[in-house]
């Protein structure tokens, strides 16, 4: 096939690089081997149009390459094939028997299963594949070691148990072996090349010391080989050497101490120069179009880190000058008319099937098959749920993503949209599906996550350096019970304190126990002014906002509210109403009516006990009073804990005088089951508080403060046992430092 039969129209390519694996270089496979030293800096070629009517497979490599079409592979295809046929002509592809497929560098398809190998005239539609079993060809003992046209060139070790070479065909269907052997001890053969129906060997003998040499054979007829070079000698081949050769060169690599090396030899003076290519043993020469050598590392697609040598370059044999072609490669072989096409990647043209072919300049590169993909990273799907509760799985959540392959970092940013904070996390490269269990904080751990709505985006860095980054985002909301305690909607509970210069604090608390611990994320100032009152309570959530609300009873006995925004500020106070000055002992924030809403009670000094029903209301937040009990003045301390013992309702805990305290448990009539004795020795707190839930377990908790320390209970859902003590770092050595805490 000519050079300008191969160009399309042009079509742009997106999407991004699936990464691949083994690759196959000329005639052998090789594996993705780590980075090798860098190579001098090299510039790009042009990339000549883009590829129309054929495509090829996002996992393919490439095989062979005829006129008419080329052979490519798949690890796993459709059907269970994984060899192919793909016709330049119109992009139609014919399946081939075996699992691997071999170079020929001709329209005949040669695959094999084990030592049964099918030889295909693809330019014969429908035409059956002559089977040739190399061991009951030339026995068992008999190993391929190229194939060229529709021929197979085996070794077989002769009385000595040195090696022949043979050539092995069929002809008008009758089965020829011919022996081809022109050196005798030979310990080695291996075909690196072929182009035009010519064979490029390497071989090594051993007669007291070893011997490496070359030689080519070129296809008479189309049927019968002949000694084309005599015998020349090379250096110390490995055995996973690659090489090429074209009307005028000869190549192929060797390995000089822990370089691998090009030699290439002029084939009409056989004068030899020597490249050195890179520190790795896998890089290869891809093949020569006129005066140049192509040359890389394959693998770098699928690679962990950066490496120059990962690109394929072409480097000029009559000068100096380097040109880099392609930004990666997987696999190469030389077409019949001594281009080389390419399976790899360019950054501007994308993934696919390229030619590199010359015309006296700088080596042209064209897009032949395109696979439909941009070459660098690529997401392919996110699993983000569209509602994150964080009141389940301990609190964190676990967000996905699938990658175009295993060597994307992923930086991962999620954003809370009303108030703009953020948390931001690397999931670092390794697997193609990337992972973030996010523990519902905001960063550094600095806070409980705001509920409400957030966004997530996500950048794929390849570590390889192959490509552009990738991009990604989508939304995503954050759910939690509410928290009668909660000022900023996360979840957490807020508590209130006032210093004894008026100054209000709020100190937030993670979800969660830290280390056995209740601990606080920070303390933010809400304003100043508050020793105007002589009671502040939490009062839970009023009016059905976004957060906890407080009210606030001033000298004169008027009650005020303050609705929480949400952000961990108040908004203005509102006036309930005036006379609260009755009152000795105000408790806000238990459901004691089982309506939903949080209600407050109020003891005067004769001990009487009154109830205010919450309204749903935020500008008359209570109804008026309701007469309870009596013989309240027993009690020093009232405090609305919530429904702390999975009981109807709400309840109280009340101390008497003598430090004892007793729960009341709420009947979710407003009214009271006879008291409980929790303990005694609770008068070493100068305040007790309802501090909502504090560990996230569905029951609210008790927060004592004073000057001998502060403790942190929590509900246990026992009647008889409602509390169990857990330490905290909430107001540590500040006992006598708040005048009020709510």
């Amino acid at each position: 096939m000519n050079h300008t039969s191969t160009r399309m129209s042009g079509r742009r390519i997106a999407a991004a690089v699936l990464a691949l694996g083994t690759v196959t270089a000329v005639t052998g496979t090789l594996v993705t081997a780590p980075a090798a030293l860098a190579a001098p800096a090299v510039a790009p070629a042009a990339v000549n149009g883009t590829a129309d009517a054929v495509t090829i497979p996002a996992d393919a490599r490439i095989v062979s390459s005829g006129t008419n079409g080329f052979m490519y592979s798949r690890p796993d295809g459709p059907d269970g094939k994984t060899l192919f046929w793909a016709k330049y002509s119109d992009g139609s592809v014919t399946s081939l028997e075996g699992s691997t497929g071999h170079d020929t560098g001709s329209d005949t398809a040669i695959t094999s299963d084990g030592r049964t190998y099918y030889v295909r005239d693809m330019n014969s539609a429908g035409s059956a594949s002559p089977v040739i079993d190399l061991a009951q060809a030339l026995g068992t003992d008999a190993v391929l070691v190229g194939t060229a046209g529709s021929t197979l060139f085996a070794t077989k070790p002769d009385h000595y148990g040195k090696l022949d070479l043979y050539a092995v065909l069929r002809v008008n269907g009758v089965l020829q072996k011919n022996k081809i052997s022109y050196e005798t001890q030979v310990t080695a053969y291996k075909v690196v090349g072929n182009a035009g129906g010519e064979v490029f060997i390497l071989g090594r003998k051993q007669n007291g010391s070893t011997t490496y040499f070359s030689t080519t054979y070129k296809l008479n007829g189309g049927n019968q080989f002949g000694l084309y070079d005599y015998t020349k000698p090379v250096g110390p081949w490995a055995p996973n050497a690659t090489g090429g050769l074209s009307s005028a060169y000869l190549a192929w690599t060797e390995r000089a101490s822990t370089t691998t090396e090009a030699v290439v030899h002029t084939r009409a003076t056989f004068t030899p120069t020597r490249y050195p290519l890179s520190l790795d043993e896998n890089h290869v020469v891809a093949g020569i179009v006129g005066d140049w050598l192509l040359s890389g590392l394959p693998g770098g697609a699928s690679a962990s880190s950066p490496n120059p040598s990962y690109a394929l370059t072409a480097r000029s044999l009559t000068g100096t000058d380097k040109v880099k072609l392609l930004d990666h490669f997987t696999s190469a072989v030389t077409a019949p008319d001594g281009s080389v096409l390419v399976r790899g990647g360019s950054t501007t043209e994308g993934e696919g099937l390229y030619r590199i072919t010359d015309f006296g300049g700088t080596p042209s590169v064209t897009l032949v098959a395109s696979s439909g993909q941009s070459t660098g990273p690529r997401i392919t799907g996110s699993n983000v749920p569209a509602v994150v509760d964080l009141d389940k799985n301990g609190g964190k959540a676990t967000l996905a993503w699938t990658l175009s392959s295993s060597n994307i970092r992923l930086d991962v940013t999620l954003t809370h949209q009303r108030t703009g904070r953020t948390f931001s996390e690397t999931v670092p490269a390794g697997s193609a599906n990337a992972r973030l269990v996010w523990g519902g904080y905001l960063q550094n751990g600095s806070a409980s996550a705001p509920n409400g709505d957030w966004s997530w985006s996500v950048v794929g860095t390849p570590t390889n350096g192959i490509g552009n980054p990738a991009y990604a985002s989508g939304t995503f909301k954050v759910v939690r019970q509410a928290n009668a305690h909660d000022l900023n909607d996360n979840g957490s509970a807020d508590i209130v304190a006032r210093d004894a210069s008026g100054a209000l604090w709020r100190d937030d608390t993670f979800d969660w126990p830290h280390s056995g611990q209740i601990t606080t994320s920070g303390r933010t100032r809400i304003g100043t002014g508050w020793n105007i009152y002589h009671q502040i309570e939490a009062a839970g959530n009023l009016a059905g906002g976004p957060a906890g609300d407080l009210v606030a009873r001033d000298a004169s006995g008027v009650l005020w509210s303050y609705l929480g925004t949400g952000d961990g500020t108040l908004a203005a106070r509102t006036q309930i109403g005036g006379g609260w000055n009755a009152y000795d002992k105000i408790a806000a924030g238990s459901d004691l009516t089982g309506d939903g809403r949080p209600d407050l009670v109020a003891t005067d000094k004769a001990g009487v006990l009154y109830l205010y029903k919450a309204t749903g209301n935020w500008k008359a937040p209570y109804a008026a009073r309701t007469k309870l009990a009596t013989g309240w003045n027993i009690y020093n301390q009232l405090t609305a804990v919530g429904n702390t013992a999975g009981g109807a309702a709400g309840d109280l805990l009340a101390r008497d005088t003598s430090g004892v305290l007793w729960l009341h448990l709420g009947k979710g009539d407003g009214t009271f089951a006879p008291r409980i004795r929790v303990g005694g020795g609770w008068n070493t707190f100068s305040q007790l508080v309802g501090a909502g839930d504090l560990d996230n377990d569905g029951r609210t908790d008790l927060i004592g403060y004073g000057p001998n320390g502060t403790s942190a209970y929590l509900g246990t859902g026992s009647t008889t046992a409602p509390f169990t003590r857990i330490v905290t770092n909430l107001y540590a050595g500040e006992g006598t430092k708040f005048t009020s805490v709510s």
